[in-house]
């Protein structure tokens, strides 16, 4: 009998030939062929009617394993071939069990072939088996089924990405080529293949040695080792193949992951040190490209393979720091604040925003750069430095970060809202984004759904009209804005601690905004120009406080150069009397007292004064009061200077002031600021509404009252006292028209006995009627407008205001409640319709004296404070600093919500800075 041998196998050539390597000498291979048998031959132009299925059945029994054969003979025509039988490890015998599956046929000239008494035992039981098989109709005796579509060809591989993408095909490798590339055959179903090279996604392998135009390229490191380690573990395996995308031209190679049941062969790779990431296909791959950099990290860890001699670079970036964003620079570049008053300019790393010149993506520059306002300016931020940029392109040398907000990655954000584009780095760029991948999949997706700048619809252009560009164009709209109260608005831009820049949205305008009652001293407008003392502090605080935040404003008057004169707030705190109580500016006492804020002003700045802050420095008190031989004396009204109106809160706290409690029912609350509407509750008012109102409704039931018309020429006159229809009763109530929409021919109207407003159609409008029945004359306005004391909503937060809104309507709306008024502001114009001595907006406390039932009395203001739905100012009003036992209690509570992390608190003091 011939030697026993051992061997591995490490690929089938047709359904009776293999290559065998040696199992002590990996890179040693040798064909043998079955003895006494022929398989139909797998040919690139025609292949056999069931050659593939004759080779797969040899390829599922031997590829990968370790095998015992003996040579029977050999025939030494062209390449000395060998001719043997083979014995598997699971007691199986080749080419016995391939004759009796019907998948070889044996040789006509098989006998005479070797004479020996085991070959010619051989022979006879492989014709029986042959009998049987033909019988049976196995394998190539079949009459049909036996030819399979094999093409070699994608004539448009893009169509066939199209069609296959997504889907998982069945494959098998048929060669490697390198370490990440392969040719495969993939079933496309039973009887049609396609055999094709592809590019393995996400890694690039090293270049094995190639010769091109008759001088050969040596191989890059390791090249070898890469393709070996594929072919061991892949070659002639089944495998699962999800097609991603196509190469450039001209290879259109298919860009694949290829899985065998142990997982995806790049991870393998990378993991093994034999491959890199390649960020060309992170596009493709999306959050699957994650997986294969922290298997490229585990191989450069250990130093494995391409990594051996890997030293960590080090790091430009530093650790994470809390900081404030004080100014949108661009979409993707911002200003931050650190704890220590440090300012510095980063970008966001990996992404950039619309580019202003691109005629696509420049008309998205300002929506992205206000979607980045709303969501940092202001905010507490966390910033992580991922490296630093060298000058380029007219840019200075600058930091680029990862910044959070609110737990969430804000250039991920713009990103997903189509507001920023994805940097591709180069290789050795390590100055990116530590979620570089998500950034990836995030602008895939953006473009997929066509959002921002990947719209194919440019955005609606926002054109402000500058009002301020002329002193006659500043007075029509003055005249429209001044009947209006705490507009919504944005600081664009800072020009002096007093004076601003505004932009009101819904009004799409355009305003120089100057604070009234004070004077701030000038800031240097050039480096040539000297500030005055304490300017440039006053420029800075305002830039701090101000610079692109939403405001509010009141406009009362205009100046010689087309300024709006007027109060800003900012979070409901006058900025004015911010400025006064630093020191950055003095009160302008007749300004002041046209304001109507005169006490809070004097207030402010006497407590800068006390405190010697800013221009009060050097302020003596005891010189201030010998200027007139002795203190101002103390008027009846224990709060007032009789000199000039400053407010004194130790004098407030000393001397207890009459309470003030009315009967009201709350009729409206405003969802965006929380503010009241009420209306007084008395035996003499209520019978004298019923009485107006049942008369008012039976006048407009007539038809003679609805003789008028209003069209676009002529529309209802703003400010004017109408008859309108509310919509949710169809009832007639008396209401000012605040602005008429002459497209849509509708009016917004204000009804004054209930406080609350609708957009009106004009059909829905009339004359009021007889003045002396229903004018204001007869009977003034029923409502007015209150705010809670000692409570600052989260105006900013849209959340937490539907949680505040949802708890007042709840607990107040259409109650008849108590209300202690703590203070009224000064009255405005009487055009509202409120009448000559009308009160202006009341500070109050709310109390329900049935709130818990039987009787039991709630504090609403408390309440409120306890919920987390609002907190205590940290600025006090000039009245409020006056009630320190109140503003204790109400403190109290607070502490209460934010030790259970109620509304507001849920995440944590946010006071915190």
């Amino acid at each position: 009998m011939p030697p026993l041998n051992a061997a591995k196998v490490k690929n089938v050539l047709s359904g009776d030939t293999l290559v065998l390597t040696s199992t002590t000498e990996p890179g040693t291979e040798k064909l043998l062929s079955l003895a006494f048998v022929s398989a139909p031959r797998l040919q690139r132009d025609n292949e056999e009617p069931f050659s593939f299925q004759s080779r797969d059945f040899l390829r599922r029994l031997t590829v990968g394993k370790v095998i015992q054969f003996y040579v029977l003979y050999t025939i030494p025509t062209g390449t000395k071939r060998e001719y043997g039988t083979i014995f598997l490890q699971d007691g199986t015998h080749l080419p016995e069990a391939c004759v009796a599956e019907g998948w070889v046929k044996l040789r006509k000239e098989s006998r005479g072939k070797d004479a020996s008494e085991e070959s010619e035992k051989l022979l006879n039981d492989l014709e029986l088996l042959e009998a049987k098989a033909k019988a049976n109709s196995k394998g190539l005796w079949a009459s049909q089924g036996g030819s399979i579509e094999n093409t070699y060809d994608l004539p448009d591989p893009k169509a066939f990405v199209e069609k296959h993408e997504g889907k998982s095909l069945d494959a098998i490798v048929e060669r490697v080529l390198a370490g990440d590339r392969m040719i495969l055959r993939l079933f496309l179903s039973p009887s049609k293949h396609v055999q094709t090279i592809v590019t393995v996604a996400g890694i690039r392998a090293p270049k094995r040695a190639v010769t091109v135009e008759g001088r050969e390229q040596p191989a890059e490191p390791l090249a070898n080792d890469s393709h070996q380690f594929v072919e061991t573990r892949l070659l002639q395996r089944n495998v699962k193949v999800n097609i991603l995308g196509v190469t450039p031209a001209p290879a259109n190679q298919l860009i694949c992951v290829v899985k065998h049941p142990n997982g995806s062969i790049a991870d393998f790779l990378l993991k093994a040190g034999l491959a890199q990431c390649t960020d060309y296909h992170s596009t493709l791959l999306g959050a699957e490209m994650k997986t294969l950099r922290q298997a490229e990290k585990h191989a450069k860890d250990n130093k494995l393979g391409l990594f051996k001699g890997h030293v960590e670079a080090k790091a430009s970036g530093g650790s994470e720091i809390e900081a404030t964003v004080s100014r949108i620079v661009r979409p993707d570049t911002i200003s931050i604040r650190t704890k220590s008053g440090t300012e510095k300019t980063v970008q966001l790393s990996s992404i950039r925003g619309p580019k202003p010149k691109d005629a696509k993506q420049g008309p998205f520059e300002q929506e992205a750069k206000e979607f980045l306002r709303k969501k940092l300016i202001g905010k507490h931020i966390r910033a992580t430095t991922d490296g630093i940029k060298p000058p380029s392109e007219g840019y200075e040398e600058r930091e680029v970060a990862t910044i959070i907000a609110n737990n969430k990655n804000v250039a991920l954000a713009l990103v997903e809202a189509g507001y920023a584009s994805v940097i591709r780095h180069r290789k050795d760029d390590n100055d990116r984004s530590p979620h570089y991948d998500d950034l990836i999949a995030a602008e895939e997706k953006a473009q997929s759904e066509q959002k921002g700048m990947w719209s194919s619809k440019a955005p609606a252009a926002k054109t402000y009209q500058d009002y301020s560009e002329s002193l006659q164009k500043a007075k029509i709209q003055s005249s429209v804005l001044q009947r209006q109260k705490k507009i919504p608005a944005v600081v664009d831009y800072v020009k002096s601690g007093s004076r601003f820049t505004v932009l009101i949205p819904r009004e799409n305008a355009k305003l120089t905004f100057v604070l009234s009652g004070i004077r701030a001293p000038r800031s240097a407008r050039n480096p040539s120009e000297k500030a005055e003392p304490f300017g440039q502090e006053a420029h800075d605080f305002a830039n701090r406080r101000c610079l692109q935040r939403d405001v509010e404003i009141d406009v009362e008057n205009t100046d010689k150069q087309g300024g709006f004169i007027g109060v800003l707030y900012i979070n409901r705190e006058n900025f004015a009397k911010l400025l006064l109580e630093e020191g950055y500016a003095t009160v302008h006492a007749y300004s002041a007292e046209q304001s109507g804020h005169a006490n809070d002003l004097f207030a402010a700045e006497q407590k800068a004064k006390d405190a010697q802050k800013g221009v009060w420095q050097n302020y003596d008190s005891a010189a201030d009061e010998g200027a007139d031989g002795e203190p101002p004396p103390t008027t009846t009204d224990p709060t007032t200077s009789a000199t000039d109106g400053i407010a004194d809160p130790s004098i407030t706290s000393a001397i207890p002031t009459k309470k003030d409690y009315r009967d009201v029912i709350i009729t409206h609350i405003d969802p965006s600021t929380c503010a009241l509407k009420l209306q007084h509750i008395s035996p003499t008012t209520s019978h004298a509404l019923t009485t107006l109102m049942s008369a008012f409704r039976t006048f407009h039931l007539s038809p003679s009252s609805s003789s008028t018309s209003y069209t676009s020429a002529s529309p209802p006159k703003t400010g004017s006292i109408l008859a309108a229809k509310f919509s949710e009763d169809g009832e007639w109530y008396r209401a000012r028209i605040r602005r008429n929409d002459r497209e849509a021919k509708t009016s917004e109207v204000l009804f004054i006995d209930y406080r609350n407003s609708e957009d009106v159609a004009w059909k829905d409008i009339r004359p009021l009627g007889p003045q002396e029945k229903f004018g204001t004359g007869k009977l003034r306005a029923q409502a007015v407008d209150a705010n809670l004391s000692f409570c600052q909503f989260p105006t900013t937060n849209k959340e937490y205001m539907a949680d505040a809104t949802s708890f007042l309507r709840e607990n107040l709306e259409g109650k008849q409640v108590v209300a202690s008024v703590d203070f009224v502001e000064k009255a405005g114009s009487s055009s509202d319709g409120t009448g000559a001595g009308a009160e202006g907006t009341l500070w109050v406390t709310i109390f329900d004296p049935n709130g818990r039932g039987e009787g039991e009395e709630v504090n609403v203001n408390e309440e409120v404070v306890a919920e987390g739905l609002a907190m205590v100012p940290r600025k006090l009003k000039a009245w409020e600093q006056g009630k320190g036992d109140v503003v204790k209690k109400m403190k109290e509570r607070e502490e209460e919500a934010k030790g259970e992390r109620r509304g507001m608190w849920e995440y944590g003091d946010l006071t915190e800075d």
